[in-house]
């Protein structure tokens, strides 16, 4: 069979991560990335992949199968997909959960209007965490959710503090309290505020002559971001940014605990993590891995806007049903 061909939009850390999962997997080809930069500054790995103006998205909509965007959630996924679905199968990793209703409708529109699949907010959170707590909650129903993340950098959050006029750059941690995971390790069900869970640490490059106090007050009042939490902003120079944070880990939990028996005598506790050196290459693997399940999505006739909780196992694997019965159950 063909591979299925895909297309990039935006060639930052994600995009690069999208490209090194597609030479990865046999079925999947990168023909094209779509920049905003000047073309001729990009450089995919691939020999053979071209470059394109982001403003030609529309010129090229017969290379391509999957159109994955990476794009940042705050302010280019919420754009960029409707456009982007309006034109091709599209599949993206919106993460601000709280309005990820309002951007699947937004998606679902497009989509729909114009004979398109996509499928909007994978990755591991949300994405495979998501996945977990749906099987975790199906599984025992009388129980509480939980979940954990880092020590790592958040890209989402990171990309938030870049786009505050006067930042320069800046890295975001999320950091676990541990008090409180090991409460729920423990199986004892704690009742915790998004407070008590996590805190935020944020690495500042501010431009020279900044007020630096109204770029600390925009990052730990942003909401769905920073808003909600204990943070801490630390302005640094970019020596020591480059110096001290240049890799993207990442990584976390999602816990379930919950009891069973007549009079729920039995504990237990469904735990699901993941340590990654790479965020960004991490969650690229997911993005390619649904690409293929939009692709065979969009070949069956269907249409419209898809989450994780809509794809079957089966369409994210490159192995046949038979293969999966034999190697996999």
């Amino acid at each position: 069979m063909n591979p299925i061909r895909i297309g990039i939009l935006g060639y930052g850390n994600l995009g690069r991560g999208v490209e090194l999962a597609c030479a990865a997997n046999d079925d999947t080809e990168l023909v094209g990335v779509f920049t905003r930069r000047d073309p001729a500054t990009v450089h995919p790995y691939g020999e053979n992949v071209a470059v394109w103006p982001a403003d030609e998205l529309a010129a090229h909509t017969d290379d391509i199968d999957v159109l994955v965007l990476a794009g940042g959630s705050a302010t280019d996924l919420p754009e960029q997909t409707p456009a982007a679905a309006a034109l091709y199968n599209v599949v993206d990793s919106f993460d601000t959960h709280a309005n990820i209703p309002a951007h699947f409708a937004a998606v679902d529109a497009a989509a729909r209007e114009t004979g398109h699949v996509a499928v909007i907010s994978v990755g591991w959170d949300p994405g495979m965490f998501s996945v977990s707590r749906v099987y975790a909650g199906a599984i025992m129903p009388n129980g509480a959710d939980y979940t954990f993340w880092g020590r790592g950098v958040s890209q989402g959050h990171s990309d938030a503090i870049r786009r505050i006029p006067g930042v320069v750059d800046a890295r975001q941690y999320t950091v676990p309290v541990p008090a409180a995971l090991e409460a729920v390790r423990s199986g004892a069900n704690p009742e915790l505020t998004t407070r008590q869970k996590h805190t935020r640490e944020c690495f500042v490059v501010a431009e020279e002559g900044t007020d630096t106090a109204a770029i600390e007050e925009a990052i730990v009042t942003m909401p769905n971001y920073f808003a909600d939490y204990d943070t801490t902003v630390t302005f640094v120079s970019q020596e020591e940014l480059d110096r001290d944070h240049a890799g993207i880990p990442h990584g976390g939990s999602v816990i379930r605990t919950g009891t069973t028996g007549a009079n729920g005598e039995n504990t237990h506790v469904i735990e699901y993590s993941l340590k990654l050196d790479s965020n960004p290459e991490f969650t690229g693997s997911v993005l390619v891995a649904c690409a293929r399940a939009c692709a065979r999505m969009a070949a069956a006739g269907e249409t419209g806007c898809r989450t994780i909780f809509d794809i079957a196992p089966a369409l994210l694997s490159p192995l046949s049903a038979d293969e999966l019965r034999a190697t996999m159950l």
